[in-house]
């Protein structure tokens, strides 16, 4: 029931495409990434300036409203957007969805590939199997879709702590049980646990993040289940809340993420970057491929090299983006194959 397909569940911010549009062209086909709008994002304007090697693109509508004028459908409007860019659209379907939502979204799949992603959230939206046949029975009948052209994405969510992924991998059991009973197109199980807030944690050295999620996964040992995580982020979102945008890169290794987060005292932010990356570059996370390893790695030893320019929130984003979708893959089984 597995794609061998990489689904991170990314928001539509320059630093995630950046990522996506550095995509090569082996990579690209084993991602397809999930975008969660909020109703101020402006995700065709920013396909346009970088437009993502994947080719296709999953996006949840579930944070942006039903349009007033019945005329008017945000799932049809952006399907119709993304294909003047010449990007498929795989419409995300949500348990909460409304009847009038899934028919949109059964005419968006159908003018691309014909295909949806059915995002379901245990702990919210199905406490057992009779519940989650009930949902997702509702939601392919509205939306028009057999399951057979449907990935179902069992997410989590977050995942923060140790107790919490013990009880979630309990829950992901379940779930994956009731799963098999329904032939999908694939199955996922989706998790994050990157903090939402980095802001207390030390600066300048590298601090280890456990990727609780990652480990969630692979004590899963399923067969046949893909993978799926929130790429460098959380899985909450923090909406209106400023904080300080330090120098900061979220490098992915395999049990954690190395926070590399340095203050700006002691110099201007384009040699506190260019500090950090020579740091990083010389440190044990570090791959052997070395900028080579991904897009992202690139720019960092570029960095490394150079103090000319401190980069920017996206830069970093970007940068760390970039690693964590090579270092995901190359993890995979079959990585090599």
């Amino acid at each position: 029931m597995t794609d061998g397909v990489y689904r991170p569940i990314l928001r539509p911010r320059r630093g995630e495409l950046a990522a996506l549009h550095h995509l090569d062209a082996a990579t690209a086909s084993r991602v397809m990434p999930i975008i969660e709008l909020v109703p101020t994002d402006r995700l065709p304007q920013l396909v346009r300036q970088l437009p993502p090697r994947t080719g296709a693109i999953a996006v949840d509508l579930s944070s942006v409203g039903e349009a007033a004028d019945p005329l008017c459908s945000p799932s049809l409007d952006l399907a119709e957007d993304l294909a003047d860019i010449g990007v498929a659209l795989l419409p995300v379907l949500r348990a909460y969805d409304s009847r009038r939502r899934l028919v949109e979204h059964g005419l968006a799949a159908r003018m691309h590939l014909g295909r949806a992603v059915l995002r379901l959230q245990p702990h919210r939206d199905a406490r057992n199997a009779a519940a989650a046949t009930a949902t997702t029975d509702r939601l392919l009948a509205g939306a028009g879709l057999p399951a057979e052209r449907v990935d179902l994405v069992i997410d989590l969510a977050e995942t923060a702590c140790a107790a919490h992924a013990d009880r979630f991998e309990e829950r992901a059991r379940h779930v994956l049980r009731w799963a098999r009973s329904v032939p999908w197109r694939s199955v996922t199980v989706a998790a994050g646990a990157m903090p939402p807030n980095l802001d207390d944690l030390p600066t300048d050295e590298a601090v280890p993040v456990g990727r609780l999620d990652a480990q969630v996964w692979a004590r899963l040992s399923e067969p046949g289940v893909g993978y799926a995580d929130y790429g460098v982020t959380s899985p909450v979102r923090r909406l209106g809340v400023n904080h300080r945008q330090l120098p900061t890169l979220r490098y992915t290794a395999d049990r954690d993420w190395w926070i590399y987060r340095w203050a700006r005292r002691g110099g201007r932010s384009d040699d506190r970057c260019h500090d950090l990356c020579r740091t990083l570059v010389g440190s044990p996370q570090w791959p052997p491929a070395g900028p080579h390893f991904s897009w992202g790695d690139a720019q960092i030893a570029r960095q490394a090299r150079s103090a000319r320019g401190g980069g920017s929130a996206a830069n970093w984003i970007a940068w760390s983006t970039s690693h964590h979708i090579a270092h995901v893959l190359q993890a995979l089984p079959g990585a090599g194959s």
